[in-house]
């Protein structure tokens, strides 16, 4: 996460938010050899701390859950570089600009009896953004091949612990200014959601 604290105006509603509505992250724990990471989908209950998700059983976190352990869970948001000569002003130098909001917390097996309410709550999750298309559901699968894929995955909770969001959206610059990098980014920015980014940019002016 960004150290400058003008980046962390997020409250934790709005970081539970960003990260429930994306639904994806990269997992992170320590490891013997290292750290190890994990790209998973996953789902925030309510409350915002516990996240349910699965891993395939031979990955290298799967393997490390002999007992809980601890990890993060990073959620990426959009992101675009920012050219200095956006701001229209002298003394600046390039940046990058970008939304992540990382949970902290516990990870831990779940008994594999939970492993298809998982996978049918995540499908129905995500299907049911997917409207007027009618949802898939593990119902649509033969008994055999579902068993299958059961056998190699499995259930996991992560009980979160902390909250943390970078939002950095040049609010270190004067209004006029960061307006003008938003302009930047709408016509020439790349990156990932650039034209998100650009609507951030603007829309926090004045707060």
């Amino acid at each position: 996460m960004h150290p400058n604290p003008v980046y962390h105006d997020a409250d934790t509603a709005k970081n539970i938010a960003f990260a429930r509505e994306r639904g994806f992250g990269v997992l992170a724990a320590n490891g013997d050899a290292g750290p190890l990471m994990s790209h998973v989908p996953f789902l925030l209950n309510d409350a915002g701390d516990i996240a349910d998700l699965h891993l395939v059983r031979s990955n290298p976190i799967a393997r490390a859950l002999a007992e809980p352990i601890k990890v993060k869970l990073a959620v990426i948001g959009g992101d675009t570089y920012i050219s200095p000569d956006w701001y229209k002003v002298d003394d600046q130098v390039p940046t990058w600009n970008y939304v992540s909001v990382h949970l902290t917390g516990i990870l831990e097996l779940r008994p594999a009896d939970e492993l298809l309410d998982l996978l049918d709550r995540q499908s129905a999750a995500y299907e049911n953004r997917l409207l007027p298309k009618k949802p898939w559901t593990t119902d649509k699968m033969q008994d055999e091949t579902m068993s299958k894929l059961m056998r190699m995955i499995v259930p996991c909770r992560m009980t979160i612990t902390g909250v943390d969001g970078t939002w950095k959206l040049s609010q270190n610059k004067p209004d006029a200014v960061r307006l003008a990098a938003a302009d930047g980014v709408a016509s020439h920015g790349f990156g990932a959601e650039t034209d998100i980014i650009a609507q951030m940019m603007r829309a926090a002016i004045g707060g």
